[in-house]
């Protein structure tokens, strides 16, 4: 996501036969997934209904995606056809512009070395209240 989304549902749509996914599994903030990726715990999984009208909608825990930049999202079966087959993928949230600070970078001195910091002659003044 270009932005902070807070991640409150998720609706697929397929096709009424066996081709619909049966299961969805949810991974966020994981750039770069691989398949290899998906053996691990996912965030939230989910069994599927098949929906080819797409009025289900799966709700997701909300306190466990309120941050979410990045989603993968892994179908591992479906209702017993040899291939997948998804017409839509609907997320229902609220988006928050991103918080991105710039890298910056700083040089801090342990002391002080007076060769680096030359200043113009100083003359030292008294005050004199007389």
């Amino acid at each position: 996501f270009t932005g902070s989304v807070k991640l409150k549902g998720v609706i697929v749509m397929g096709e009424d036969d066996g081709t619909h996914p049966a299961e969805m599994r949810l991974f966020k903030n994981i750039p770069h997934m691989s398949f290899d990726d998906a053996a691990r715990e996912p965030d939230q999984m989910f069994s599927l209904n098949r929906d080819p009208t797409g009025e289900l909608e799966y709700p997701t825990k909300i306190a466990r995606f309120s941050n979410v930049y990045h989603l993968s999202i892994h179908f591992p079966k479906n209702f017993g056809a040899e291939t997948t087959k998804i017409f839509y993928i609907g997320l229902k949230g609220e988006w928050t512009e991103a918080h991105r600070h710039e890298v910056t970078i700083c040089n801090y001195e342990a002391s002080a070395n007076p060769a680096d910091h030359k200043l113009e002659q100083i003359t030292p003044q008294t005050h004199f209240i007389s």
